[in-house]
């Protein structure tokens, strides 16, 4: 079966089988149990993204449905009918979505990312691959997602159709400012990122706040360890979350859609 996966040997186009995935040149990759191809070279196997307790947050928090306003703005952008990348897919909650119409391909650095998301959307296709070295051809999509995952301008521009359009999502400066009170001393606000980008024409910008309360403790400390934070933080500070069984916070979302030009 054709897809658009190319090798990360080659280059060439690679063919899906129902056990791995090859090219002409006889390159193999097998595909895990899951589904999903692991086409990140042996070099970079030490970067391996989220590990276990991350995924596993991120998975509870989302399936509480927190984010699910922000992910049915980003569906309702992106439409119906296209070859999408999700880029940085996490555990598969937002690509779950976007699969139900469209045709998707999601890639994440995380195993363990990719495990979950596998299990969780069966009809989209996954590779564990890195954003800075995507396993496609030029032009192959009609759109790219990007939810709070490492950008890679340079990979977006060229792996897009003419056309195409790239959907980023990015934290405004008080997203989750009462989470961080909460945690330290004196918190930092997000920096602002300048959307402005070259090669891409802004088709709109909205930002999407609102507020949330975190019913248990769980809940909260599953927020906070799917965050960057959670490895900057020392114990003592996390120690604080220990005693909150109720959280309410902001949370505030930058969704910009570019078009290639």
């Amino acid at each position: 079966m054709n897809s658009l996966l190319i090798c990360p040997v080659c280059k060439s186009p690679l063919t899906e089988n129902e056990k791995n995935y090859t090219c002409q040149n006889g390159h193999n990759f097998d595909k895990a149990k899951q589904g999903y191809v692991n086409l990140l070279m042996s070099s970079k196997q030490g970067v391996h993204g989220d590990d276990k307790l991350m995924v596993n947050a991120r998975r509870l928090f989302l399936e509480k449905g927190y984010y699910a306003p922000m992910r049915e703005a980003v569906a309702k952008i992106l439409g119906e009918g296209n070859t999408v990348l999700d880029a940085g897919c996490g555990e598969g909650y937002y690509t779950s979505v976007f699969a139900e119409n469209n045709k998707v391909y999601g890639i994440d650095i995380s195993k363990e990312a990719l495990k979950a998301a596998s299990r969780r959307c069966k009809n989209a296709s996954f590779a564990v691959a890195s954003i800075y070295e995507l396993p496609f051809a030029d032009d192959s999509f009609d759109a790219c997602v990007n939810i709070f995952a490492p950008d890679s301008p340079s990979e977006y521009l060229r792996i897009l159709k003419k056309g195409g359009r790239l959907i980023m999502v990015t934290p405004m400066e008080e997203h989750l400012m009462e989470l961080k009170n909460a945690v330290y001393t004196t918190p930092y606000k997000n920096s602002f990122v300048d959307p402005e980008r070259i090669g891409f024409d802004i088709v709109s910008s909205r930002e999407l706040k609102y507020t949330v309360t975190l019913e248990s403790n769980e809940e909260i400390v599953s927020l906070f360890c799917m965050t960057p934070y959670y490895y900057n933080t020392s114990p003592s500070d996390r120690q604080k979350l220990d005693a909150l069984e109720k959280l309410t916070t902001k949370v505030e979302f930058l969704i910009t859609e570019y078009q290639k030009n």
